[in-house]
């Protein structure tokens, strides 16, 4: 039997545009005539996989439907959500649908996350599927590159699960990746018999509200709208929570591969970084008295661009009216102003810039500074720079 693949898609991606009314969802996000969700239906085309299931909202239907157009994907299933219930309910509600087995391995996927070597994913997702059983969960860790607090974590026993740990301080993460914790990745692996058993038994308000929202759905042109008096009535509550903290029978599959969520402005600065020369032009370098910048995309309210700063370069102290800035160094040790502070930064090390903050650049040294920017903001022109101080005379 092939492994049925389940993709998450109702996140509002929030955290990147804390204060946007209007913003876009990070699945959705063109970073380059590519989108997360568009590699998640890349990775579902191979072999292993059955036709997909993807999981979302009214809200984001069309965009959901035209992702499937362009990446040529002709069978599929949708399950819209009538109000958000976090992921527990909206796990459960797909795994419900009359169209899939009672034994069917499901392969529960994000639409946001980037994987790269996908192949040795996709042996590890072979590999274990004789494993799966009427009770047991596989869930996916990956091999930590730093300690990072914008990841929950998982510790392990003999490839068991012997605990979570949710986003902790980076002093804790040291200390969990110390004793060779992983990343919790978000990915679930399990069969639908299982799925069942498990809300049956730690969450039956769950279970009989999404039982009765997929009994009651109406279901048109390959889509599940779910009724909405039943599915309101289920707890909204992460799957985490309302199943893997409550049972003891998960496995863990370790994976050593490059992986982020792009959950924030500093891992997408990282991944530009990691592929600047896919998006890299010559028309697209600017030289200044300080040494030089160069765009590398212009997206929908952002903008991603190196700084170049060459040895005893100083940039202008200050501010702009409509955009903020993201920072990630990646060579070299800026000095930095941030308003009244004044401070040394090293190479991996972000900094945000709050929209209106008077700040500035220097280098010091005599090796170059390189940083990556993420401007974000109604205005990303040059012409949105307020100058107070200006070694160069350029303040007018």
């Amino acid at each position: 039997m092939k492994i049925r693949p389940v993709i998450l898609c109702g996140g509002a991606g929030t955290r990147l545009w804390p204060k946007a009314k209007k913003h876009q969802a990070k699945q959705f996000i063109d970073f380059g005539n590519w989108t997360l969700l568009g590699k998640t239906l890349e990775r579902v085309k191979a072999s292993i996989f059955d036709t997909p299931i993807i999981s979302t909202n009214l809200k984001y239907l069309r965009q959901v439907k035209q992702h499937l157009k362009k990446h040529k994907i002709r069978k599929f299933k949708i399950v819209l959500e009538p109000a958000k219930r976090n992921t527990a309910p909206a796990i459960l509600s797909t795994a419900l649908i009359k169209d899939i087995p009672n034994k069917q391995p499901l392969m529960f996927l994000a639409a946001d996350h980037l994987i790269e070597k996908i192949g040795l994913l996709n042996k590890a997702i072979k590999k274990n599927q004789k494993k799966l059983t009427h009770n047991n969960i596989f869930i996916f860790g990956i091999k930590p590159t730093m300690p990072s607090s914008e990841f929950g974590y998982f510790l392990t026993k003999n490839n068991k699960v012997s605990r979570f740990v949710e986003k902790p301080k980076e002093a804790k993460a040291k200390q969990i990746i110390s004793k060779k914790g992983y990343w919790n990745s978000g990915m679930f692996y399990l069969r639908k018999d299982s799925i069942i058993n498990n809300f049956k038994k730690h969450q039956p308000n769950i279970y009989r509200s999404c039982n009765k929202a997929v009994t009651k759905a109406k279901y048109k042109n390959n889509v599940y709208y779910l009724n909405k008096q039943a599915f309101t009535k289920a707890t909204a509550k992460s799957f985490d929570y309302a199943i893997l903290e409550k049972t003891k029978d998960i496995n863990a599959i370790k994976l050593d591969i490059p992986w982020s969520d792009l959950g924030s402005w500093k891992e997408i600065c990282k991944m530009y970084g990691r592929n600047k020369r896919n998006y890299f032009k010559k028309k697209n370098v600017f030289h200044r008295p300080w040494g030089s910048y160069v765009n590398l995309f212009n997206g929908k309210e952002f903008l991603i661009k190196e700084i170049y700063v060459k040895p005893k370069g100083i940039l202008s102290l200050q501010k702009h009216h409509h955009r903020a800035e993201h920072w990630v160094v990646t060579h070299g040790k800026p000095k930095i102003t941030l308003n009244k502070k004044y401070f040394t930064m090293k190479p991996n090390e972000s900094i945000f810039i709050p929209l209106g903050a008077i700040h500035r650049i220097e280098n010091p040294y005599k090796k170059p500074v390189k940083i990556i920017e993420a401007q974000v903001g109604s205005i990303l022109k040059e012409t949105d720079i307020v100058r107070y101080q200006d070694i160069y005379g350029r303040i007018k």
